[in-house]
């Protein structure tokens, strides 16, 4: 439980650890602008050996992440493939029209996943055409917000039709090592299919803020220079470093607690009376999704209810309830859950 409530609205809620809180009481730091903040130097390196690239930034978001990677790997009125249902498309503001100036063509997914027959359908084959704009770029997510992992064997196979068109792939791996977890591989073998990762160090693996991108030396320079552009370089960021690296080297290792976790509350929570509840997936990672079916009170008035018995979840979407576990929640708290979602029906 974290203070008075108990939340399941996202893993982004997460705090940190009190072993985080002490890192960074105790950081060395200096101006990262300058390059002389110590401890940012070191999660960039231990960030970039994890997920075996020649070299990583820290950066504010996820998103800014995302957006730095657009920015340092396309030019204006170039184009980029992804999934209709991605961040980027979704929960990026719009960022890159703006930032980037290109041009989004989304495909549609299945289990999170674009067609193979249809990436390569939609890659423009001839650059030099002047009515047509460039594919630079094919951006995956890994996992998405639906809590889809694509196997290694479809991002080999990605990987081969990018540099079959020289086109580069970059990877929104927000929740990336829960994906390494769920498929039982290093962040590294995920993140060797693609030219740029980004992945973030909050979410749960608790950091209170921050991602990582990684990728070619030459890329993540690139990156470097627009981030400074957004204002996103920092001062004495160490303290925020610091907890950065115990997410990556401590907190990286227990995502599988959540995961079953999440698998007991999915399994739990349909079991509670017919038909109340129908599971849509089976959790691949630390995300439950439940499609709200017989279950007495309708979505607006459960989550209300929830909330006065001091348990926090988003409102059904389309009549689908996501379930968030995480550090912060624990198997007493999932029991918690069932009982007042048994009590909240019967009044």
């Amino acid at each position: 439980m974290m203070g008075d409530n108990i939340d399941f609205r996202s893993d982004t809620v997460t705090w940190p650890t009190e072993a985080m809180r002490l890192a960074m009481a105790q950081a060395p730091v200096g101006d990262d602008v300058y390059g002389d903040d110590p401890t940012v130097l070191l999660l960039e390196r231990e960030a970039a050996r994890m997920l075996g690239k020649e070299a990583a930034l820290f950066v504010t978001s996820g998103t800014m992440g995302n957006q730095l990677a657009i920015m340092a790997q396309t030019r204006p009125t170039d184009e980029i493939i992804l999934s209709e249902r991605s961040h980027i498309v979704w929960h990026e503001a719009g960022a890159a029209a703006l930032l980037s100036n290109v041009q989004l063509r989304c495909l549609p997914v299945e289990n999170g996943l674009m067609d193979l027959a249809k990436i390569e359908a939609t890659i423009r084959k001839t650059p030099q055409d002047i009515h047509s704009p460039t594919t630079r770029l094919i951006c995956l997510e890994d996992a998405d917000s639906d809590g889809n992992v694509p196997d290694l064997e479809y991002l080999k196979k990605i990987r081969a039709l990018a540099d079959r068109y020289h086109v580069a792939v970059h990877l929104d791996g927000a929740r990336l090592f829960n994906a390494a977890t769920a498929l039982n591989v290093s962040a590294a073998a995920i993140s060797r299919e693609v030219d740029t990762v980004m992945c973030c160090l909050s979410k749960g693996l608790c950091a209170p803020v921050g991602s990582i991108l990684a990728g070619p030396q030459v890329v993540i320079d690139l990156a470097r220079r627009k981030r400074k552009m957004l204002g996103g370089g920092w001062r004495q960021a160490g303290m925020l470093a610091a907890a950065g690296l115990i997410a990556l080297r401590d907190m990286s290792g227990r995502l599988a607690d959540d995961h079953a976790l999440a698998q007991k509350l999915a399994a739990d929570i349909t079991a509670l009376g017919p038909n109340w509840f129908t599971l849509v997936s089976k959790p691949q990672i630390n995300l439950v999704f439940l499609q709200l079916t017989g279950y007495p009170l309708n979505g607006d008035v459960m989550t209300t209810r929830l909330r006065e018995r001091g348990i926090l979840i988003n409102a059904p979407d389309e009549g689908v309830l996501r379930l968030a576990c995480h550090y912060w929640i624990t198997p007493e708290d999932v029991t918690y859950l069932l009982t007042v979602l048994k009590e909240i029906a019967e009044i």
